[in-house]
């Protein structure tokens, strides 16, 4: 692995709490600190034993956290800083580590940097977003604040109105305005060491690293992504030379990029050039059954990233809070044949939170604290068959989101009983990743069939002492293909067992299975 990869990620399979979502234990129908150390043990007993918490600091959540009003101060309505404190020291108890996520881009309006920022008066902040020099030019290709303060000029932004752009500099300044500086220059390098401060703060409370909110667009302007590796290399010293076991973990989706630029590992997303969503999310997914998916370009881009950053490691989540469920558009008895793909992956695995129960994409919501149509995919946890699933006292109006109505909603209690349910499915599939050093995070991977519009989808894992063949087949039918492999006997299958005779191996229908090689 890369130099100074700090060692627990070598077998980290993460699980993402979205902390107003998960559990509520003072019934204000908003989950809470206290809740997430109450399901500690849960979440080990999935076989998860590393954590990303959604944002959680101080913040008027017009986008749900993601508008930081104060990057050192914990969400009153999910606890204080001795009670996040106190989240790491549980987490670490159980042989958990915890990521949080951090914000670097862009803040809410109302944090004390903006406010001054927005005074005419020259001050230590003036330069700590980007503002034009005058109130009728806006900055070139980003939506902007104007007409706000008595400041005269535009502050450029990266999403919504209410999140204002921290200044890191233009990778290529264009001289005749003013107002785009140098990442070298004094501002854009203090907006880097106030960051650095705000890592130091946390990491120094016991957090483990930092998952990154937009990681590539830190420095504008900078279409090939060189100036914000070049910043990000930045960073990774300054941990390294701190805090060599801290974790950070990059919203990029381009690995070559990302990796390139420190981050230990990065995220395939809904966007980008991965071709994730060839998955799971598009009109005809590879996991859904009617076999009319492809993986093809999603298997040549990854081996394509792999080859330039050999070093990092690659996610490939169940999904996330900006994603549609992957029950949307996986067929419920396909989803153990995705999470077989999900957990036989090089790299650490996430599991979105009640992904493993299966849980639904919650139709027709109004949008909550800038959701949107993610809105669906933020609803209460299902624990049980208490009222509100078990996840608030509260009255059902006061809840956060909505909880899934449905009469036959999954939950944790009943999967636990019963033992072909999805839940005991990803347990058992997560024991035996962790069983064979070939299936882990840093194991090899060699594709061996993956051709466009076909299935299935066969590679072999390997390891210094072992290597696995991996089959998974979603489609209804049955589905081979040439090879002179020697099999030997089964690790884990679902849905039936391959066939291995005469140069072929014959597959299942939705089927998926782990074999030892001679």
């Amino acid at each position: 692995m890369g130099q100074n990869q700090p060692k627990w990620l070598n077998d980290a399979i993460f699980y993402e709490i979205y902390p107003q979502s998960f559990n509520d234990t003072n019934g204000d129908g908003i989950g809470d600190f206290q809740g997430i150390i109450q399901k500690l043990d849960y979440v080990k007993s999935l076989g998860c034993n590393a954590l990303w918490i959604n944002p959680c600091f101080l913040s008027p959540f017009g986008d749900a956290g993601y508008d930081v009003e104060d990057y050192y101060q914990a969400a009153p309505r999910y606890g204080t800083n001795e009670d996040l404190r106190e989240l790491f020291s549980e987490a670490h108890k159980r042989g958990i580590h915890v990521l949080l996520d951090l914000v670097p881009g862009h803040t809410s309006v109302r944090h004390k940097w903006f406010i001054e920022s927005m005074k005419p008066e020259q001050n230590e902040f003036s330069d700590r977003y980007i503002w034009t020099g005058n109130i009728w030019e806006k900055p070139d290709d980003l939506d902007c604040l104007r007409g706000i303060s008595d400041r005269n000029g535009c502050c450029a932004l990266n999403f919504f109105a209410h999140q204002p752009a921290l200044n890191y500099g233009y990778a290529n300044p264009d001289p005749e305005k003013k107002w785009q500086q140098s990442p070298d220059s004094p501002a854009p390098r203090a907006t880097v060491a106030a960051m650095e401060d705000v890592m130091r703060f946390w990491l120094g409370m016991g957090c483990d690293g930092f998952r990154v909110d937009m990681a590539g667009t830190l420095i504008k302007g900078d279409p090939d992504g060189s100036a914000n590796i070049k910043l990000w290399q930045g960073i990774r010293a300054f941990l390294d030379a701190e805090f060599p076991e801290a974790a950070i973990i990059s919203e990029w989706g381009e690995p070559d990029k990302s990796l390139a630029g420190g981050f230990h590992m990065d995220f395939l997303l809904h966007f980008g050039p991965s071709h994730y969503n060839d998955l799971f999310r598009c009109e005809h997914p590879f996991f859904a059954k009617d076999g009319k998916g492809d993986a093809y370009e999603f298997v040549q881009t990854y081996k394509a990233n792999r080859a330039k950053a050999p070093d990092g490691l690659i996610c490939i989540p169940s999904g996330n809070h900006d994603m549609s469920r992957l029950s949307l558009d996986v067929d419920a008895e396909n989803l153990p044949i995705a999470f077989m793909f999900l957990l036989s992956m090089p790299g650490a695995p996430f599991i979105y939170y009640g992904d493993e129960i299966g849980m639904r994409y919650v139709q027709g919501l109004h949008s909550v604290e800038g959701g949107y149509e993610r809105t669906g995919s933020r609803s209460p946890m299902q624990w049980d068959f208490s009222t509100n699933g078990g996840f608030s006292s509260a009255p059902a109006e006061k809840l956060y989101i909505p909880m899934d109505n449905s009469p036959d909603r999954p939950n944790v209690e009943a999967q636990k009983a019963d033992e072909g349910s999805l839940l005991n499915e990803v347990r058992r599939i997560i024991a035996v990743r962790r069983e064979h050093s070939a299936l882990g995070n840093l194991g090899g991977i060699e594709f061996i069939y993956c051709e466009k519009d076909e299935y299935p989808l066969a590679y072999v894992r390997s390891s210094a002492d072992e290597k696995v063949l991996v089959v998974i087949n979603p489609a209804a039918r049955e589905v081979g293909f040439d090879s002179d492999l020697e099999i030997g006997g089964k690790i884990y299958a679902i849905g039936g067992e391959i066939k291995s005779e005469n140069g072929k191996i014959t597959v299942p229908p939705q089927s998926a299975g782990f074999y030892a090689i001679r």
